[in-house]
């Protein structure tokens, strides 16, 4: 039993010998856990000697070995078969989520192609709205299924009896761009200079498409978003498509077969502001991922109506007995107390924002992220939008652009036009005398309007020139402006000219 004893303590000693040296040296200990040359020499060394009783417990050790051997590799091989689908899983997940995206769109988009064709088997069967009045009666006799806005419905029932209210409000517009910018520092942690208020505030003024404009995450949804806050009206928020081609994606479109008309979360804000005095904001979040003028066309055109009582878009052909009360012979009148921020990425994923959008839209650029500041403690408020329009055109009626200002928009429309062939017309005038004006109401000086204004409106058309064909007028143009301005006064126009001589 001894000489067993003996063999065992050598035998088995291998082994351990084996899971010391993992420790020293992995892959030194792993081959000699495996070595199985040197078990069989030690077996070799002691056959002689085993008795056959002793022969039999030798078997029992080679199978205690192999068995733990065994045992190691089925871990090692389920380890590693868990780290690979670990790491697979992992690889796959933004494919799925991305893939997931895709087929959601494409549902919606079958769906609406499965409620035109349903609509046109239902006019080929000869069941039209304008049969006449017993189709109507028969629609009516179903109870809710007459009533193609049923959203529109619950907004009127919620406003019944409604009475606009008279904030009292006593702001400049200096105090609104303090105010603004505490409690966005203060309540949301979002932090915004004046240089990029001052342009926002004379951009509501100017029109009501703002076009938020610069690199990835500056914060330019997030200072639509902190306006609604602070204003105490949320802001509405349309997250454009790639597949919007018309007015229907943008509101919503009437479903012939199911005599319900899909109403959008915009549409419901539209309505939503006809009833009161306060601020309504609808974010067009990357806006250019679809082409702005096709979906957006019909406001468009509206917004430049003179007249408020013009503008009305219209949403079906003809009005129904019980549509809501806003909504006359199937046309909604825009309230005047509602603004449009669009939010644009110019990357290989988006459309050219166009000049015929451009011209109707202030836009904004977004190119710094302000560095966190400490700010009193501001609350939201109540902010009557008739008020907010009686600011602005006091400050028109005050801060007229001066002789000297204008004269000197003269002379640089005069270069531009006779070296880069671009001029601006009366619309621009006009949105660069309210710009202007409401920019100095807000704290800020003429020429800093002035510069802010022709770059961000009037250079901005170089990007549609051949960089070839300006690439000699560059320089002259900035040493024209350091030279009637002062050295590096039109800050705006130099930085947007450098950079354009960077893309050469």
């Amino acid at each position: 039993m001894n000489t067993f004893i003996r063999f065992f303590y050598e035998f088995i000693s291998v082994f351990f010998e084996g899971i010391g040296m993992i420790f020293g040296g992995i892959f030194n200990g792993i081959i000699k856990m495996f070595n199985f040359t040197e078990y069989a020499k030690v077996i070799d060394s002691y056959k002689d000697s085993f008795n056959g009783g002793e022969k039999f417990l030798v078997a029992l050790a080679v199978i205690f070995l192999l068995l733990i051997i065994a045992i190691i590799i089925a871990l090692l091989v389920l380890l590693a078969r868990a780290i690979y689908r670990k790491l697979h899983n992992n690889f796959n997940k933004d494919e799925l989520l991305e893939e997931i995206a895709n087929l959601n769109a494409k549902v919606r988009k079958l769906m609406k192609e499965k409620d035109e064709l349903m609509a046109m088997k239902v006019s080929q069967l000869g069941l039209k709205e304008d049969e006449g009045e017993e189709e109507e009666e028969a629609v009516e006799e179903e109870g809710d299924q007459g009533i193609r806005f049923p959203k529109l419905a619950l907004i009127d029932k919620a406003y019944d009896g409604y009475k606009i209210k008279n904030y009292n409000n006593d702001y400049t517009l200096a105090e609104l761009i303090d105010d603004f910018r505490c409690f966005s520092a203060s309540k949301l942690h979002l932090y915004y200079d004046d240089s990029i208020l001052r342009p926002f505030f004379a951009g509501l003024a100017c029109g009501r498409l703002i076009i938020l404009q610069g690199i990835s995450g500056t914060g330019k949804t997030s200072l639509a978003y902190a306006w609604g806050k602070f204003v105490s009206m949320d802001s509405c928020v349309a997250s454009v498509e790639p597949s919007w081609r018309d007015k229907s994606d943008f509101l919503g479109y009437f479903n012939e077969f199911t005599k319900k008309f899909n109403e959008t979360k915009p549409l419901g804000e539209i309505y939503t502001s006809g009833y009161d005095d306060d601020i309504h904001t609808i974010i067009l979040d990357e806006m250019n991922l679809a082409r702005v003028e096709y979906y957006f066309a019909d406001f468009l055109s509206i917004l430049e109506m003179p007249s408020k009582d013009e503008w009305i878009v219209e949403l079906v052909p003809s009005g129904w007995p019980n549509d809501p009360k806003n909504i006359v012979n199937g046309k909604l009148k825009i309230p005047g107390n509602l603004w449009y921020i669009g939010t644009i990425n110019n990357d290989d994923s988006t459309f050219m924002v166009t000049d015929k959008v451009y011209d109707r839209a202030m836009p904004i650029d977004i190119n710094i992220k302000v560095d966190p500041f400490k700010c009193r403690e501001q609350d939201s408020i109540n902010l009557n939008a008739s008020y907010l329009e009686s600011l602005f055109e006091e400050a028109i009626e005050k801060n007229k652009i001066s002789e000297k200002g204008l004269t000197q928009v003269k002379e640089i429309d005069d270069y531009v036009i006779k070296h880069f062939r671009i001029a601006f017309g009366n619309r621009i005038m006009k949105q660069l005398n309210t710009f202007v004006a409401v920019y100095i109401a807000c704290g800020g000086k003429e020429i800093e309007a002035i510069d802010y204004f022709i770059a961000k409106k009037i250079l901005r058309k170089f990007d549609q020139l051949s960089i070839a064909f300006i690439r000699d007028e560059i320089d002259p143009f900035i040493s024209y402006l350091n030279k009637n301005f002062g050295k590096n006064v039109m800050k705006e126009c130099i930085d947007y000219l450098e950079n354009l001589k960077k893309s050469i």
